[in-house]
């Protein structure tokens, strides 16, 4: 398998249908906004977007199937699987605030080789590979050197339907807003993760996420010298719907942390 010719193709595909996520941006009404739950919303661009993009690698490597939110293609065993957010912070995209993003992963075997996350309010490309250094717009990223979490500033995210452990997880903020430089909650888990890959955040957590979520991103993280886990330091954070992420210097001290606040049977 050519990586590197797969990263190229990507990109392009990537780049084609952000820029008709941006074009529809300004036609995007809100009768054209359906609910899939409770405050969970998604739009004809969301649906579209994902056909696209489903359609796009498909031609770039039939042999993989694929694992994607608006459910456009079947999840199956294939050897090689496409892991797709068409669409990272659909709430944002219908507000018109970013970030919001794409986000594309490729696994094989389970293990994910190949991480794109692409936020379209700056036109960023994170990137990364198996067994290369990761890029924003292809220059070459890594997470922050900051070594503690009192110099450290955290993104979250806040669940909209499942509140099954919010009081606890309200302690946790509570802590980080009183001992650290700050709390931001962007909205794409995608992006807050490919921020904290290039330095910008030192560390994200949140739960009630989905694989599309944070399969390429944790993979651009992991690439640029962080650490991720889930809330009690295993790895199921992909498909566990919990996820800590930090550089590697503040990674320990800010799990500790969340296990100490967050009280979570999972």
């Amino acid at each position: 398998m050519n990586l590197e010719k797969i990263s190229s193709q990507v990109k392009k595909l990537s780049i084609q249908v952000g820029d008709y996520i941006l074009e529809e941006r300004n036609k995007l009404t809100s009768d054209k906004v359906q609910t899939k739950g409770f405050h969970d919303f998604v739009t004809y661009v969301d649906k579209n977007s994902e056909k696209k993009l489903v359609a796009g690698l498909a031609e770039i490597l039939p042999e993989a199937g694929f694992l994607v939110e608006e459910e456009t293609a079947g999840e199956n065993s294939n050897e090689y699987t496409w892991i797709v957010d068409p669409l990272d912070g659909t709430t944002n995209y219908i507000h018109n605030i970013t970030p919001f993003a794409i986000s594309i992963a490729l696994s094989k075997k389970g293990k994910i080789i190949y991480g794109m996350v692409y936020e379209l309010g700056q036109k960023e490309i994170f990137e990364a590979l198996e067994n290369k250094k990761p890029t924003l717009n292809g220059k070459i990223i890594k997470v922050s050197d900051t070594t503690s979490i009192q110099e450290s500033i955290i993104a979250t995210g806040f669940p909209y339907n499942d509140f099954s452990i919010l009081d606890s997880y309200l302690q946790s903020l509570q802590f980080f807003m009183k001992n650290t430089h700050g709390i931001r909650r962007l909205g794409s888990a995608a992006t807050d993760l490919a921020y904290t890959a290039c330095g910008r955040f030192e560390g994200f957590y949140e739960y009630s996420l989905k694989p599309w979520d944070v399969a390429a991103g944790s993979f651009i993280l992991q690439q640029a010298g962080g650490k991720v886990s889930d809330f009690q330091g295993g790895d199921n954070y992909i498909h566990g719907q919990r996820i800590v992420a930090a550089n590697k210097h503040v990674f320990n001290e800010f799990l500790d942390i969340i296990k100490k606040y967050v009280k979570d049977n999972k």
